[in-house]
């Protein structure tokens, strides 16, 4: 019987354990991946530092890239765009399966939908260990979104479409339409700095960055912000800046990747009449975020929040991706690559230095 590692996680303040598993028989309609490249991202940081909470022993990482080892019978046998999958094949996969009849389903919200199982954050158990991104094998269920990685895709990029990115492309469905709007987003992490660089390719006429990083502003920059503003303690003078910029006394649509409840504040403070604010960032716990009523009626705002992503996001990821990762420095986002068995370097390194994505190579 073929045999894998994983890297169980046992809490934080635990140290990760390298253990090892047997790969049981594949069930209906499920694949067995071999993965090839994971990114840390940083709710896997998050958990790691105890942020936030998973069930234990769980495998992390949901930023993954694989070749398919095996498909079971009743797999339609192809990925989301139709394209036949055979094994040998470079794939990634939607952050979770969910049943595709249920209510939420239907309505477009899947990462809402009955039956959900997300890899990355599932218990480890003796006859199902491998569903995260730290180990050498995943074993996909039946009813996830599947698409083919072009071979021209390196693998440390192509690992972030399937949460970082594709995220993004949810968050810009959200927002509607933005040729030609002027657009400021919150948090220049991995999700900031790709919605600056897909607001440009959807036509924005302006794009500001905000962030309390001067490296993370210098990013920004090279992934199409046309402005960087440093936040401090008083952002008074970022609110008469963007009231004073454009003709609506602010910017059309704010994208709040941070979940800093200060920005979600100075988001609002700074949307010009009948703009959309989409809270993408706060997933972990934190203050509550104190909003004027009265400001949102006679302004026309909209607040949107968004969880994860729908299937048609998935595809949006992997397209912009194919088209702009060259034009952008997407190829610098992983700063430093480990080993699976070196996993726990790899998450120090992480919170030491900050990166936009470390990498684990399997």
């Amino acid at each position: 019987m073929r045999t894998g590692k994983l890297i169980a996680f046992n809490g934080s303040g635990q140290p990760l354990e390298l253990k090892e598993y047997p790969v049981g028989p594949l069930k209906t309609g499920e694949i067995l991946v071999k993965n090839r490249y994971t990114t840390l991202c940083g709710s896997d940081i998050h958990t790691y530092c105890g942020v936030r909470q998973e069930a234990c022993p769980t495998v992390l990482g949901h930023e993954i890239v694989g070749e398919i080892i095996e498909i079971a019978p009743g797999h339609p046998g192809t990925d989301y765009n139709g394209d036949k999958l055979q094994p040998g094949d470079i794939i990634t996969w939607s952050i979770f399966s969910s049943d595709p009849n249920s209510t939420f389903s239907l309505e477009g919200i899947p990462q809402k939908g009955d039956k959900l199982f997300k890899y990355g954050h599932a218990l480890i158990r003796e006859n199902d260990p491998f569903h995260g991104g730290l180990a050498e094998y995943c074993v996909l269920r039946a009813d996830t979104g599947i698409l083919k990685i072009p071979a021209s895709l390196p693998l440390p990029i192509a690992a972030t479409l399937n949460c970082a990115v594709a995220t993004v492309a949810g968050a810009l469905r959200t927002a509607g339409g933005l040729t030609g709007k002027n657009v400021l987003i919150f948090g220049m992490g991995m999700l900031g700095v790709s919605c600056a660089a897909m607001c440009k390719e959807a036509g924005a006429a302006w794009v500001g960055a905000a962030d309390v990083s001067d490296k993370r502003l210098e990013d920004a920059l090279a992934f199409g912000a046309d402005e960087l503003i440093k936040m401090h303690e008083d952002n008074t003078d970022v609110v008469e800046l963007l009231k004073s910029k454009f003709p609506k006394k602010g910017a059309d649509v704010v994208f709040d990747m941070s979940g800093s409840p200060d920005a979600m504040e100075l988001g609002m403070d700074v949307l010009a009449i009948g703009g959309c604010a989409v809270w993408i960032g706060a997933v972990f716990k934190n203050r509550k975020v104190a909003l004027d009523a009265e400001k949102i009626i006679r302004n026309l705002h909209t607040i949107k929040g968004l969880h994860n992503y729908n299937f048609d996001d998935f595809k949006y990821a992997l397209d912009f991706l194919e088209k702009s990762w060259q034009k952008y420095p997407f190829d610098t986002v992983v700063d430093e690559e480990f080993s699976l068995e070196d996993a726990q370097q790899a998450f120090e390194y992480a919170i030491a230095c900050k990166p936009l994505r470390v990498g684990i190579r399997i």
